[in-house]
């Protein structure tokens, strides 16, 4: 009971106070040009660390160097500035020549 009760506590689907606190997050994490996902740490979880050897170099990279840009801008005490901020991620996908989720088709 307290383990699903702690599972819709922080599950952004179901509660809609942490959907309000992911998407407040990820606004603050844009001014230091990081996503949301960039959080995931893969020296904590396994499942992160399998997901990040199975995308291609680039996208590894392009996290990476968010991570270090991000780590300098903290250091300095200053944000992003607005030209170079994170698009948003299905812009991206769509730039990078993804189907939308819902056109997709399994093999």
């Amino acid at each position: 009971m307290a383990s699903a009760l702690a599972n819709w506590i922080v599950d952004p689907k179901r509660n809609p106070l942490a959907k309000i606190h992911m998407k407040t997050l990820a606004n603050r994490l844009s001014n230091f040009g990081l996503r949301y996902d960039d959080l995931h740490d893969p020296m904590y979880d396994l499942d992160v660390k399998e997901a990040l050897n199975r995308l291609p170099k680039e996208v590894v990279d392009a996290r990476h160097q968010r991570l270090k840009r991000a780590m300098d801008l903290s250091m300095k005490h200053d944000y992003l500035p607005e030209d170079l901020k994170v698009k948003r991620e299905s812009a991206e996908r769509e730039a990078l020549g993804a189907l939308p989720l819902y056109q997709r088709t399994l093999p």
